[in-house]
């Protein structure tokens, strides 16, 4: 698992070296309660681009932190596309980052209704000229599901970041 966040790293590190620009990142979880980032800054040298991270693990803490809408849980829930990327368009607000990634999810082994199962997480990425959100079902325990969400979460950020350096190239 270590390759995927030394791989994001030397993303970042090549970013930098072709436009001269550092990019930021932060973190605002949910479900995954900090293990986004603490993958994150397993990587030596993580703390030149990695800016800080919210445990956003109550609606109340989303909505006054945030800035998730009230209206936005009422109508789609917590756990869902527009809460995901609401969290991280308020996280990369907040952390003063260029990008922010998001999970809102249900980790199990209870929270589930017929309509969102044990193992649905919404991942959301904020950036200046993106913000995007992907749907995820995992079909493991509580701790597999927050270990494979986190590793969703960072394969998006990863895709992201190559994007970047191709268009940059």
């Amino acid at each position: 698992m270590a390759e995927l966040e030394a791989e994001i790293a030397r993303l970042i590190r090549e970013y930098q070296a072709k436009t001269g620009k550092l990019l930021t990142i932060g973190t605002v979880e949910s479900a995954t309660g900090g293990r986004i980032a603490d993958r994150i800054t397993n990587v030596p040298g993580s703390s030149d681009y990695f800016k800080g991270s919210i445990v956003a693990y109550s609606n109340k803490v989303k909505m006054a932190l945030l800035g998730v809408k009230k209206v936005t849980i009422e109508n789609y829930g917590v756990v869902s596309k527009q809460t995901a990327l609401e969290m991280a368009q308020g996280g990369r607000k907040l952390l003063g980052v260029d990008i922010c990634l998001s999970d809102t999810g249900i980790a199990g082994p209870s929270g589930a209704t017929p309509e969102k199962p044990v193992g649905l997480f919404y991942l959301g990425l904020a950036a200046k000229d993106e913000s995007s959100s992907q749907k995820h079902v995992f079909p493991g325990s509580r701790a597999e599901n927050k270990r494979d969400a986190a590793e969703a979460a960072l394969n998006m950020l990863k895709q992201y970041l190559v994007r970047c350096v191709n268009t940059k190239g």
